[in-house]
C-alpha cells in the first residue's frame, strides 16, 4: 500500500519519506537506496565540497535523487550550484540561509526547490522566495537546528502556507512519527537519524551502533564540534550530537587550543566516537537496528497505516 499526499504528487514518489541530506553521511549509496525504496534520497552536499559531490553523484549512478546544500556556504561558493544543476537533480534542498539568490536558477533548471526552515517567519520568507516544498524542522533533530519543537511548528507552518506541501522533521524515526506528522497536516517526513543507522549510511560503524543502542537522553546541543572543524556557523543554529568525552571537556570554551583540534582530527580519522561526534537526534531512542535504507521505508509506511487505521477505528470511522 502507499500513502498519497501532496508531497508524493509533487515529487513523483511512492511514499512521503525523504532522507535528510546529512553531510558526509547521506552519500550516493544511501540516497539511491532511499529512492529505490520509494522515497526520495537527498545527497548531503552540505559544505559544497565539489570533489565529494562529484564522487557521490557517480556512486548514485542513474538513481533519481536530490541534493541538499547549506545555504550560507553556497553563498560563499555559488559555482557549486552549477555543478549540481548540471546533473538535473529531482530536487535541491536549501537549509540555514536565504534561498532567494538561488531560487530562480534552481527552478529554471527544472528542479524542485525544497527549503528547510526552523520558524514560521523563515517559512513565509522561503515561500516568498519560490520554494515548492517546506521542511519544518523541529529542534529535536540531529545535526544543526534551532529551538522550536516539531509538534507545534509543523501545524503552524501548515496553517500559514496551505498551498504548499509541508514536510515534518525532527524526532521522527518510525511509523508512529509519520502518522503523527500526517495528523498535524504535514504531507510527509524528512528523516535523518533513522537513516544514519542503515547499511548504506557513510557514518562510522561506531556511530551507527551508538544510534541503535542509546537513548535520546544522551543528545546535547552545542558548538564545540563546529569549532573543532573550524566551521563558522551562524549563532542561530547549534549542533545536536551525542554527549561524549570531548564535548563534556570543551563545550563552552570560546576558543579551542590547537592541541584539542589536533586530537579531534585524529579521532575523526580513526572513528573514535569518544572524541569524534555522533551526529544524531532525539529519535535515536526509538531506533534499535541497522537495516538497509530501502527496507526502512515500507516498514515505516506499514506502521503508519496501522496507526492511522487504529485512530480511525477509535473515532468510529469505517
Amino acid at each position: 500500500m502507499a500513502i498519497r499526499t501532496a508531497l508524493t504528487e509533487r515529487l513523483g514518489i511512492e511514499h512521503p519519506i525523504l532522507c535528510a541530506p546529512m553531510a558526509r553521511v547521506s552519500g550516493g549509496k544511501l540516497a539511491a537506496a532511499v529512492s529505490e525504496g520509494g522515497g526520495l534520497g537527498l545527497l548531503g552536499g552540505a559544505y559544497c565540497d565539489e570533489s565529494w559531490i562529484t564522487e557521490q553523484l557517480q556512486v548514485a549512478g542513474n538513481a533519481r535523487i536530490g541534493i541538499g546544500l547549506i545555504t550560507w556556504r553556497l553563498a560563499q561558493l555559488p559555482n557549486v550550484l552549477d555543478l549540481v544543476l548540471d546533473r538535473s537533480p529531482a530536487a535541491v534542498m536549501l537549509s540555514f540561509g536565504d534561498e532567494q539568490p538561488f531560487a530562480t536558477r534552481i527552478k529554471d533548471a527544472g528542479s524542485v526547490l525544497i527549503a528547510q526552515v526552523q520558524s514560521l517567519e523563515q517559512a513565509k520568507l522561503a515561500a516568498d522566495a519560490g520554494a515548492d516544498i517546506i521542511v519544518a524542522q523541529g529542534g529535536e533533530a540531529g545535526g544543526h537546528g534551532a529551538q522550536r519543537g516539531a509538534f507545534s511548528l509543523v501545524p503552524e507552518v501548515v496553517d500559514a502556507l496551505p498551498d504548499l506541501p509541508v514536510v515534518a522533521a525532527g524526532g521522527i524515526a518510525d511509523g508512529r512519527g509519520l502518522a503523527a506528522a500526517l495528523a498535524l497536516g504535514a504531507s510527509g517526513v524528512l528523516l535523518g537519524t533513522r537513516f544514519v543507522a542503515t547499511e548504506e549510511s557513510l557514518a562510522p560503524e561506531g556511530a551507527k551502533a551508538a544510534v541503535a543502542a542509546e537513548s535520546g537522553d544522551v543528545t546535547v546541543k552545542g558548538s564545540v564540534f563546529d569549532k573543532a572543524r573550524r566551521f563558522d556557523w551562524p549563532a542561530a543554529y547549534s549542533l545536536r550530537t551525542f554527549r561524549n568525552a570531548f564535548s563534556e571537556r570543551w563545550e563552552g570554551t570560546d576558543t579551542l587550543p590547537e592541541s584539542a583540534i589536533a586530537e579531534f582530527e585524529d579521532a575523526v580519522a580513526r572513528a573514535d566516537m569518544n572524541v569524534a561526534p555522533v551526529v544524531a537526534g532525539e529519535a535515536a531512542g526509538i531506533i534499535r537496528d541497522v537495516p538497509s535504507a530501502k527496507d526502512v521505508i515500507p516498514r515505516l509506511v506499514a506502521e503508519a497505516e496501522e496507526k492511522l487505521r487504529g485512530a480511525a477505528a477509535l473515532c468510529g470511522t469505517p
